[in-house]
């Protein structure tokens, strides 16, 4: 088990290899931090693709409105919509895009990031200052490399079901 030190601003994203453990960083991007606990309480994640997965850069998912495998999927249409919420400011900061940290995804408007979100299977610095960094995995990065390649993959993954900690 990962050394949860907070679960309040812990995440668990289950997948279907295991659970990946998320340590958030509400100080470094406090916005993007409380947007992805509401929207894991409220169960948007739950059953989203991952709908680009670059080998050696990352894994994209998150898109709440298009990547929902069980409610009206649309392949094509995953990856370019978020929720009802607002779009968030942009929080960049001189956390590194380190191997195993959470990005905010966006469009060019450095302040249109919303619910999508990738992982980094490597360091990726050149994204360093232009994507909120908002969280690290703890724990499980083994079970996000393992998630099927694609942009889209023709069979995607998923993220089964994401939780905070604190509730689950």
């Amino acid at each position: 088990m990962a050394d949860i030190k907070d679960p309040e601003n812990t995440i668990l994203i289950e997948l279907k290899g295991g659970t990946v453990t998320i340590e958030l960083l509400p100080d470094i991007a406090p916005k993007h931090c409380e947007r992805m606990k509401e929207l894991a309480r409220a169960g948007a994640y739950d059953n989203v693709a991952f709908h680009r997965v670059i080998d050696g850069f990352m894994a994209q998912t998150g898109d709440v409105a298009n990547g929902n495998m069980e409610k009206n999927f649309n392949l094509r249409m995953a990856g370019t919509g978020g929720s009802d919420l607002p779009d968030l400011p942009a929080e960049f900061s001189g956390i590194p895009h380190d191997r195993g940290t959470l990005g905010a995804a966006r469009s060019q408007n450095p302040n249109s990031a919303n619910s999508q979100f990738f992982i980094n299977f490597s360091d990726n610095h050149f994204l360093n200052r232009q994507y909120t960094v908002y969280g690290r995995v703890i724990e499980g990065m083994e079970h996000v490399d393992a998630i099927t390649r694609g942009e889209p993959p023709a069979n995607p993954d998923r993220m089964i079901s994401v939780k905070v900690a604190a509730d689950a």
